[in-house]
């Protein structure tokens, strides 16, 4: 990958990030735009856009961050495991889905186990149909590096918005990382012209 095509990744991603932030925060935190609305502030409603906006480009850092911390560790687990790795990211896949439903529960339990099965099972799919396409444009060994990046990765970058007391900045952290990552691994055979990306 030439700097150009990684400065032009970078710069995307940023966008994405940004833009799916701002409008998740249209949806999640409605009653913040509405205080601005009626009577109509047009400093105080550019201020909580562009503090939303700053929001998505800290989210998409972190995505890119999670994104080449993975390249490192799937080159690292390639070389130190190899054959065993794909087995391992299986494993860690498991555990990382148990853990966004179980252990969420045991530290919030306000909320009903149905909720943590819900996301679990969403951020799954979600994966799962990212992985297939991956899958599907380059190779069928792809399928579990990208399953892992998707499900793994993702909720480790999530670990902030998890902690945070509410549900309103888990989703406004959420949406953007998964836009940011989806971007990033679709993106990154193509501007590196190899089908084993």
């Amino acid at each position: 990958m030439n700097s150009r095509n990684w400065v032009r990744m970078f710069l995307v991603t940023l966008l994405l990030g940004a833009v799916a932030t701002l409008l998740t925060s249209f949806f999640v935190k409605t009653n913040s735009y509405m205080t601005f609305l009626q009577p109509f502030d047009l400093i105080e409603l550019l201020g909580i856009i562009v503090y939303f906006t700053s929001f998505g480009l800290v989210f998409s850092l972190i995505s890119q961050m999670g994104f080449f911390a993975y390249l490192t560790v799937n080159q690292f687990g390639l070389g130190i495991f190899r054959g065993f790795w794909t087995s391992i990211q299986v494993v860690l896949i498991v555990f990382t889905l148990f853990d966004l439903v179980y252990f969420r529960y045991l530290g919030n339990n306000d909320e009903g186990l149905l909720v943590y099965i819900v996301v679990a099972i969403f951020i799954l799919c979600y994966g799962w149909l990212i992985s297939w396409i991956k899958a599907k444009e380059t190779n069928q060994k792809a399928f579990i590096p990208a399953l892992f990046f998707m499900i793994v990765v993702t909720s480790v970058e999530w670990v902030p918005g998890l902690r945070t007391n509410g549900g309103d900045y888990a989703w406004l952290m959420i949406v953007p990382l998964l836009v940011c990552n989806t971007y990033q691994l679709l993106i990154l055979h193509r501007i590196t012209n190899k089908v084993n990306a």
